[in-house]
């Protein structure tokens, strides 16, 4: 599979087996995420390897979220979406939470290591498609939230950016996505002068 042809066949797959997904291959889709563009190489990616048992820290990371953030935490609706958080991460048979570690240097602008984090998870969404791989980049509130800092012994400047959740397709892919025309999103510039809409 080319470059091009796996950037626009790569789908966000979230239904996938509970096969075992072989450590050469995680291996190989970490790798690709280290060969991100990033400023002054401060290589700001951090990645934990949920599996097994493993996911539960990502579990109690959630129901911690749900219950911190829930109106009434004693209730027990609160109690019921803490469990039902707690069962998110076995979705998939290997998930890898990524997140920033922004570096403190005068030059590096800590808007940009996040950027580069972002390229990072996609340089690992198109390797894991590559490889025949279902994956799907999951975030949402819970993703940044304190606690989930906590869970994985971040720093306060650091971040949870998301959480790439892999494992084997469980059904056939679905048709090709769509996107509109580059063409309704771009402005071509080719002479000096103000841009106006």
């Amino acid at each position: 599979m080319n470059i091009s042809e796996a950037i626009r066949t790569r789908q966000s797959i979230g239904k996938v087996t509970e096969e075992e997904i072989p450590v050469s291959k995680i291996e190989q889709i970490l790798e690709a995420g280290t060969w991100a563009p990033n400023h002054k190489m401060t290589e700001p990616w951090r990645f934990f390897v949920l599996r097994g048992e493993g996911r539960k820290v990502l579990g109690e990371a959630l129901a911690d979220v749900a219950l911190a953030t829930a109106a009434d935490p004693s209730s027990p609706e609160a109690a019921a979406a803490a469990e039902a958080a707690r069962a998110k991460p076995f979705r998939a048979p290997v998930i890898i939470t990524v997140a920033v570690t922004p570096a403190e240097h005068e030059k590096v602008i800590e808007l940009e290591e996040y950027g580069a984090v972002f390229a990072a998870i996609q340089n690992m969404l198109l390797e894991a498609h590559g490889l025949g791989l279902g994956a799907i980049w999951r975030t949402g509130a819970p993703t940044y939230h304190a606690k989930m800092n906590e869970h994985f012994g971040l720093g306060a400047k650091d971040k949870v950016l998301g959480f790439i959740y892999l494992g084997i397709p469980a059904e056939k892919q679905a048709p090709q996505g769509k996107r509109k025309p580059f063409g309704e999103l771009t402005v071509w510039v080719d002479e000096a002068g103000p841009l106006r809409k």
